[in-house]
């Protein structure tokens, strides 16, 4: 759980650092993509496992930092057992013509606290550009200037009917809410 304590991205970006973009590798297993959506008047939640990340980030100039990361559609899972099989299959993500979803950013910039990650998201085949809300964080009890671990988290929202995802409209929100953490570590 992230804690007020944590840095916030801003802060981060206007430290100094000693290199101007860093390259990080994203630690798998610590890291997770979920979403929500309604259904009725409950709510389907799920997650989907991160496949790979490359991320740079600049320190001095949020603007060159890149993010590209891959999800594994396949092993997407749901909060209700037939949901999990209805959205791996062809109305919804269709995870067997599309076992893939990426995202690859195409600008970065600050905003607020935060940063504004804008880039393709393509899933189904079908990429839309999608802005994200990015925060980042160093662990409890680091040292100020220690930026080699780091958490990443990523929310924001996508309308799953411009991605011809429509199956079962009647009953499951359109709106998708997006929430990614991921636990990344300086390459090197």
């Amino acid at each position: 759980m992230l804690r007020p304590r944590h840095l916030a991205l801003l802060a981060l970006l206007a430290a100094p650092a000693s290199a101007a973009v860093v390259d990080y590798q994203l630690d798998p297993i610590a890291s997770t993509v979920a979403f929500e959506t309604d259904f009725g008047p409950d709510l389907i939640t799920g997650t989907i496992p991160l496949e790979l990340a490359d991320l740079s980030l600049d320190f001095d100039n949020v603007a060159n930092c890149t993010v590209e990361v891959a999800l594994d559609v396949t092993g997407a899972k749901a909060s209700f057992p037939f949901a999990a099989q209805a959205l791996k299959g062809p109305k919804v993500l269709d995870a067997k013509a599309h076992p893939r979803m990426t995202f690859a950013s195409t600008s970065v910039r600050r905003a607020g606290d935060a940063a504004d990650v804008t880039g393709n998201l393509t899933i189904r085949g079908v990429t839309r550009p999608v802005t994200l809300k990015a925060q980042l964080f160093r662990p409890q009890g680091s040292a100020a200037g220690d930026f080699s671990h780091l958490t990443v988290k990523l929310t924001g929202r996508v309308n799953r009917s411009d991605f011809g995802a429509t199956g079962w409209a009647d009953m499951v929100g359109d709106e998708v809410r997006i929430i990614i953490t991921a636990h990344i570590d300086a390459k090197g």
